[in-house]
């Protein structure tokens, strides 16, 4: 197997499966794009035949750090290359980054273990073009749609509704998926009590541990938008049928109701091991258990619905996914754009939804044929929401 983007929160995590069942993986290459010293020791453990890094200067450090016989390639364009290396490829790359990697693996026709929500966001199109390759597969490493995926998965084969040439796909007798929200460090408080939250506020996550961009996005609920988006086009099921419940306690991850009103659905305590697991072994199941519930000691399990006026991201997020062509993709963008312009001090929390919903007025809706159409939706919506950034500064 291949771990692109091994030294970030998911990669570290998939090291840590690998370790606790050493006879079952074995890992040819790893792949970051700039920490040298994380990704030479993950060499010493794993021996893999190659590594690669994305900044070509940190490869120069990586160099003499590396085991003998190890290969290294260096610049952006090396980490695809590994994702064309072994027959799993978890694709762990933070935000749009990991959308050459998501190509490469599954137009080489590979199993892709899919960490990476925003290149199936931005890149639908064509990435269910590539997932139509010969041999190609999406397991998804999201904690929800793991949960709906097993809850699916023992209806994938019993009739063609139930697959197409990309991968399962809802049949009608599915009434609605159900993906469940902790609802972030901000749950329960309102727009305004949230007009002066700062960066240590939303990056105190209360049950997951993430790195800062996604704990961002789950403080303003836009990873759920986006996990609603990724929804839809992993299992083909309309918008209207995809709902978002909070549940604050994390231990069900996701439901699917079906149309004679039973629900199935996987629960654990909260471990991003436990998805990564089954992305990397399926369709078998590792023998090393994480999140095993204690079930004398469960006392509740709390549902509510998400309050779309203060996370507004939600909503932004549902219009986009309905609106389809380009429009995920400019919400993309233009989210990373804020996220990170929040996490530097530029801007409060409030206006991180306010820059996206701006992004989206002023970028055109196109079709996406190709990903050098995606490219440029990416950079005009960049370019948008650094002038609403801009014009909030002057």
């Amino acid at each position: 197997m291949s771990i692109v983007g091994s030294t970030g929160s998911i990669g570290r995590q998939a090291v840590e499966v690998v370790c606790a069942e050493p006879d079952r993986f074995r890992v040819v290459a790893l792949g970051a794009m700039r920490s040298a010293g994380v990704l030479a020791q993950q060499a010493a453990l794993l021996r893999p035949e190659v590594v690669a890094l994305g900044d070509k200067d940190a490869a120069l450090e990586l160099a003499g750090l590396l085991p003998p016989g190890v290969e290294l390639l260096a610049g952006p364009e090396a980490l695809p290359v590994l994702a064309e290396r072994g027959e799993v490829v978890l694709n762990a790359v933070v935000g749009f980054a990991g959308l050459p990697v998501t190509l490469a693996a599954l137009s080489s026709g590979r199993r892709l273990a899919l960490a990476n929500k925003e290149s199936l966001v931005a890149g639908a199109p064509v990435v269910q073009a590539a997932r139509a390759a010969l041999g190609a597969e999406i397991l998804p490493v999201d904690s929800e749609h793991c949960a709906i995926h097993q809850c699916l998965g023992e209806r994938r084969h019993t009739g063609p509704q139930w697959s197409d040439a990309t991968g399962p796909r809802a049949g009608a007798d599915v009434s609605r998926l159900l993906l469940t929200a902790s609802g972030g460090p901000f749950r329960g408080r309102s727009r305004a009590e949230l007009a002066g939250a700062g960066v240590q506020d939303a990056l105190a996550h209360p049950t997951w541990q993430m790195g800062p961009k996604i704990t961002v996005d789950s403080s303003t609920l836009m990873n759920k938008g986006l996990e609603v988006i990724e929804a839809h086009e992993l299992f083909g099921v309309a918008y209207d049928r995809i709902e978002v419940v909070v549940h604050p306690q994390s231990v069900i991850h996701s439901m699917v109701e079906f149309s004679d009103g039973a629900t199935l659905a996987q629960l654990s305590l909260p471990d991003m091991r436990l998805p990564i697991g089954y992305a990397l072994a399926y369709p078998d199941r590792i023998g090393v258990p994480f999140g095993t519930i204690d079930w004398t000691r469960l006392r509740r399990l709390d549902f509510e619905r998400p309050d779309l006026e203060t996370f507004s991201c939600l909503a932004l997020a549902y219009a986009a996914g309905r609106t389809g062509a380009s429009a995920p993709a400019t919400l993309n963008a233009a989210n990373e754009v804020a996220v990170g312009a929040f996490l530097s001090g530029r801007i409060g929390w409030p206006d991180i939804a306010a820059v996206v919903e701006e992004a989206l007025a002023a970028v055109p809706v196109v079709p996406l044929q190709s990903v050098e159409d995606v490219l440029a939706v990416d950079a005009a919506a960049r370019q948008a929401a650094e002038s609403a950034l801009w014009a909030r500064r002057n």
